[in-house]
């Protein structure tokens, strides 16, 4: 029998620790990426096919367990859309996909990390394809801003946020024909997670668009604003000194 999936358990935090430890080793690395051609393909091509990688895994597991079903294994979900468009964005280095999936995919990556919809608990295969498809799918787009030297705009935030609304709506028509529940637009998921705080459906939908739309700014400023003041504030500074 498979041991339930406990939130914040041992496994869960080692997992969010990994993530850490591989954001900041790219982090650490990238100037010395920026600056190597091949060094910089491999890494880009290797998480494009780590992420292509991990959706096959998840599907051959469902048709060997008989649990594949258009009602509930479709790549359909917010982070499963993510993980697709990252491929996409890392073969075609498409600064489109990347300013929607710089904001979408980490934001709804790191929410799915830390509030897991996951019913497997370590050592599961499943545990592992769930938490290295949503590892993968922030490191493609930190990948993209710290190696590629890509930056989002903040007309990138009103793009993301058409595109939530637009794959929303695509999604929730889906679901009515199928009976699914996809991207939890039917209603809340079974396990634990930031939706429990936003209040009855529909009311969390709406949450769910002011919390995004705040997230998406916060991370605008966190990453890039505040370091671009800093910056010059820095450099103003040097040129005083002179």
């Amino acid at each position: 029998m498979n041991e339930p999936f406990v939130l914040f358990s041992t496994s869960h935090l080692l997992a969010l620790l990994l993530l850490v430890v591989a954001s900041l080793l790219l982090y650490v690395f990238r100037h010395s990426l920026r600056h190597r051609p091949l060094g910089r393909s491999i890494v880009r091509y290797t998480l494009a096919g780590l992420l292509a990688t991990s959706e096959a895994v998840l599907d051959i597991w469902n048709i060997i367990e008989g649990a594949w079903s258009p009602k509930y294994t479709l790549p359909l979900e917010l982070c499963s859309l993510t993980l697709l468009l990252s491929i996409i964005m890392l073969l075609t280095k498409n600064r489109l996909l990347y300013g929607i999936l710089f904001f979408a995919g980490i934001g709804g990556a790191f929410q799915a990390l830390i509030t897991p919809n996951l019913g497997y608990a370590f050592p599961h295969i499943r545990f592992y394809q769930f938490f290295t498809a949503h590892i993968l799918i922030i490191l493609a787009s930190l990948y993209m801003t710290w190696i590629e030297n890509y930056k989002p705009t903040w007309r990138s935030i009103g793009i993301t946020m058409i595109f939530l609304n637009l794959a929303a709506l695509l999604v929730g028509i889906t679901d009515h024909y199928l009976g699914a529940n996809y991207m939890f637009l039917m209603h809340k998921p079974s396990t634990a997670s930031i939706l429990d705080f936003l209040g009855p459906y529909p009311v969390y939908l709406l949450a769910e668009e002011g919390i995004a739309l705040l997230i998406f700014i916060i991370m605008q400023i966190l990453f890039f604003v505040l370091p671009g003041k800093i910056f010059r504030a820095g450099k103003s500074r040097s040129h005083s000194a002179i």
